[in-house]
């Protein structure tokens, strides 16, 4: 079960003013909030953006903003009056963090940059989530994740080996951007317990977007090549790839000659394990589509759901390729606490589990009523 709202989450105490908007400080906030701390959303007067990116809608807010929105207290504030900007500063005077992804510069227009913030609030940590920062060649420019994605290098190995460079199906630059800037914050408050000072983070989605490049970048770094696309196939392993059975996909990630060998026994392929062409990793890289078409002769007679779970318990990684629903609905899923389901409301539960102060569905994500 999901945890109730009484549970003291281990960030209890903790107040976060939000006035990040669509995704990576959303997510970073939802994270925040999930574990018990208190997050005061302030939204502009025509409100965040993704309660409008639908359909789907509940009750007339996409579920895109449901999705990660939860565990807020939500207000709307014009931040370029006075009377806004007077507002959010009584609330800074008591809180511990402020997120925010405005254009760098729009707070400091405002009067309300972390150079004079942190005169007025010496505790405060001051998080921005940007493009790309506010310096440097790129610096103020807006930011998107499908435009990181495809400037920083992910498009570019991403996608058939023959064809177009592709967009990773979710918005997974947002999404890490968003946790490198929890991570961000936690390491701030841990700091602050010895210097008693906040301090300003500056996380981009430019930055981690780059740092989601491995093994691609230390690939380059160590031969000179530029990386290539390789569909499913990983550059550096094989077998390490979806291949086809009689029912599904199946997907096998084995990472060294051990698993090789028990995959070859548990498939009846024995008479591989003397072939040169697969004895080590490298003489399978080298040889992947002639094995890759032998593994698929090989799991025609299997069901992929079926010769997954007898490889996992003989300690080969595979999996089925499933899809949303199935995977939602999934028993292990639901084992591990991973979809919260609360009267009329769905969500996903929280990946960071805690013994003694696990997250908790406190609040449901605000409405919204337009001034």
């Amino acid at each position: 079960m999901w945890q109730n709202n009484q549970t003291q989450g281990a960030l209890a105490g903790c107040r976060v003013v939000d006035l990040s908007r669509v995704l990576g400080g959303p997510f970073c906030t939802q994270i925040l909030g999930d574990h018990g701390a208190d997050v005061i959303k302030l939204e502009p007067p025509q409100g965040d953006e993704t309660r409008h990116w639908g359909p789907p809608f509940e009750d007339g807010i996409a579920s895109y903003f449901i999705g990660v929105n939860r565990n807020k207290t939500g207000l709307t504030i014009d931040l370029s009056q006075q009377e806004g900007q007077d507002f959010v500063r009584s609330l800074l005077s008591d809180a511990d963090i402020m997120i925010e992804n405005f254009k760098p510069g729009t707070l400091e227009k405002w009067g309300m940059g972390y150079d004079v913030l942190k005169e007025q609030f010496p505790g405060l940590i001051h998080c921005r989530i940007s493009g790309f920062g506010g310096d440097g060649p790129l610096g103020g420019l807006p930011g998107y994740d499908a435009c990181a994605q495809a400037l920083c290098g992910l498009m570019s190995v991403n996608g058939e080996k023959d064809g177009e460079p592709t967009r990773v199906g979710l918005p997974v630059v947002d999404m890490v951007t968003g946790m490198n800037a929890a991570l961000a914050i936690l390491m701030a408050m841990n700091e602050r317990h010895r210097s008693g000072l906040g301090q300003f983070l500056d996380i981009t989605l430019f930055d981690s977007a780059i740092s989601l490049l491995h093994p691609h970048a230390a690939n380059f770094f160590g031969n000179g090549t530029i990386p290539g696309r390789s569909g499913n196939a990983h550059p550096n392993i094989s077998p390490y790839e979806t291949v086809n059975t009689r029912s599904g996909q199946l997907f096998l990630a084995v990472g060294n000659d051990r698993q090789f060998q028990i995959l070859l026994k548990v498939i009846n392929a024995e008479e591989l394990a003397n072939d040169v062409r697969f004895t080590t990793n490298q003489d399978r890289l080298k040889n992947r589509p002639a094995l890759h078409t032998i593994l698929e002769d090989k799991l025609s007679t299997h069901e992929a759901a079926e010769i997954a779970q007898t490889l996992l318990r003989a300690g080969v990684p595979a999996a089925p390729v499933m899809n949303v629903k199935e995977i939602l609905e999934h028993p292990h899923t639901h084992h591990r606490n991973m979809v919260i389901n609360e009267g009329a409301y769905r969500g996903l539960g929280s990946p960071i589990k805690l013994s003694r102060t696990p997250a908790s569905l406190r609040k449901l994500p605000p409405g919204f009523k337009q001034t």
